[in-house]
């Protein structure tokens, strides 16, 4: 038996097929575009989404030795914290608003407000949160809440026509199938649901209130069995699939990367490095560390929560380098080719660690964690007339890591325990260079895993063979039964250098100074923008 997996990224959508055993039979990817507009805006067009996935999902299955009957499913990762409305026929109305967006932080900020406050939170309402479903609102507004408050103060006419909220997941899987609902991970960023119970998660009156949105407007939560039905007719012909081909409720990025990268257990560690970067384990317990934006939230393996944190820019700082400084898209320097990763890496290999003193700040859309500063913004600091490129590539590479390196006590103190070894997960962990620099920083050993961009879409595999397993095998999916190192083995392990780690523990210092030196400067520019 076979599989279709889609994973639909904020900058890249891969789709895959995969046989329940766990083997990767063939994978195609293509670009997403992203729009950012003024004042904070993000926003992707969802029938994008769709054209970019049917056509993927062809060209796959046109190459691919599996006969079309033998793929028995398909199930879809996406995005997460982004919101699609939709018309009752099912139609998006406008773009999707996706996690980056900031423009509903206004509304957010009035929304917690109260006294006595901590933080610009009312305290009634931050400890009620926290309580019910184990964080808040983030104030910097890119949680899907502030989405649709956005849309309900400042496009009207667009929230009274929405018939539901979705997030990507909700809305591929609706395409595909037909039915309309949630899960309890997915909605957890609506910050409007009781997570207490894992069994029992559903919307609190008192949030729903609170926030001023209609509950008809939001999906139904579904619990239990991930078969959400059979590929709608049109699609199952314009994809030239049987109509018997089952469509799975996945699950977002995040948690089916966590699954993906192979720590199934709890307290098995992974980083992931693509677009953003997260530094997170499955954890056994519910609790919230409201000072670094972090809290474990529901999973998607049943009865189990995972330490949620997101760093905005990662492997889009290496975009950025691409595209405005190596290989500018107007021409001035040509288009950039495609080995321009690799170049990179090339590039920075021919630089001692520590870039000769150059320093690269990561945060150039905000921060979330360890830090949820909105304001915030990077830049090269302690450049000289002695740096060249290859300088910027490296100082890019050792700038996200020092940012894992921020972050990395907190998660730890958060798990209540060290981590021995990190796998590493996403595009940037292709990259033996680093994670070499991050085994360094972090003074941790680093193991790349085989294939790390497919963890995404291994994880929501995982997930449907579990679900095919039990409908065609009678195996119960309480447990989880896929051997992991099966399906997310290792390729190598890094270790870290003493020498360098001693050197990087000096330029974390000088890394986090920078931080709390150009807060207050860039709040102020952020002011007058």
């Amino acid at each position: 038996m076979y599989l279709v997996a889609i994973d639909l990224g904020t900058s890249v959508c891969k789709v895959a097929i995969f046989s329940v055993q766990g083997e990767l039979v063939q994978l195609k990817a293509a670009p997403v575009s992203l729009s950012l507009l003024p004042d904070g805006g993000a926003e992707q067009d969802p029938r994008e989404w769709q054209r970019v996935i049917t056509q993927l999902v062809q060209q796959l299955l046109n190459m691919s030795p599996v006969p079309r009957e033998q793929i028995r499913a398909v199930i879809c990762s996406a995005q997460w914290s982004s919101t699609v409305a939709i018309d009752k026929a099912g139609e998006p109305i406008g773009n999707a608003i996706i996690w980056m967006d900031t423009r509903g932080a206004a509304h957010i900020r009035e929304l917690i407000y109260g006294f006595p406050a901590f933080e610009g939170y009312s305290l009634r309402k931050l400890f009620t949160w926290i309580r019910l479903t184990g964080g808040a609102p983030g104030r910097a507004g890119k949680d899907p809440l502030a989405h649709i408050l956005y849309l309900k103060h400042e496009q009207p006419d667009r929230y009274r026509a929405a018939w539901k909220f979705l997030e990507p997941i909700d809305y591929l899987n609706f395409w595909l199938s037909g039915t309309l609902s949630t899960s309890p991970e997915a909605i957890t960023l609506h910050w409007l649901t009781d997570n207490r119970d894992l069994s029992r998660v559903d919307y609190h009156p008192m949030l729903l209130r609170w926030a001023g949105i209609e509950r008809e407007k939001l999906p139904d939560i579904r619990r239990g069995g991930r078969v959400l039905g059979r590929l709608r007719p049109s699609i199952a012909e314009a994809w030239d699939l049987p109509r018997e081909t089952l469509v799975i409720a996945g699950t977002p990025d995040i948690h089916a990367a966590a699954i993906g990268s192979g720590g199934v257990r709890d307290f098995d560690p992974h980083l992931y490095i693509g677009t953003s970067a997260w530094l997170s384990c499955h954890v056994p317990f519910k609790k919230t560390d409201l000072l670094h934006n972090m809290a474990a939230l529901p999973a998607a393996l049943p009865g189990r929560y995972f330490i949620a944190n997101e760093q905005e820019t990662a492997g889009m700082c290496l975009t950025f380098l691409r595209d405005h400084l190596f290989f500018a898209p107007d021409g001035l320097t040509g288009d950039a080719p495609p080995d321009a990763y690799a170049r990179f890496d090339a590039l920075a290999a021919e630089v001692p660690p520590g870039s000769e003193g150059l320093i690269f700040t990561p945060w150039l859309y905000g921060e979330r964690t360890p830090v949820e500063d909105d304001a915030i913004r990077g830049g090269f600091h302690h450049l000289s007339l002695n740096h060249r490129r290859a300088h910027l590539v490296r100082a890019v590479l050792e700038g996200v890591a020092l940012n894992l390196r921020w972050l990395l006590p907190y998660v730890e103190r958060f798990a209540g325990r060290r981590f021995e070894q990190i796998r590493a997960i996403g595009g940037g962990a292709r990259s033996d260079l680093w994670c070499q620099i991050l085994a360094d920083v972090l003074n941790r050993p680093i193991a790349q895993m085989e294939n790390p961009v497919t963890a995404t879409l291994r994880g929501a595999a995982m997930l449907g063979a579990l679900e095919l397993r039990q409908i065609h095998e009678g195996s119960p999916t309480n447990r989880f039964h896929l051997d992991p190192a099966r399906w997310a083995p290792i390729r190598q392990v890094f270790q870290p250098d003493p020498a360098n780690t001693r050197l990087y523990a000096n330029l974390f210092r000088a890394f986090h100074a920078l931080y709390r030196a150009t807060r207050p400067i860039h709040a102020k520019v952020a002011s007058n923008e």
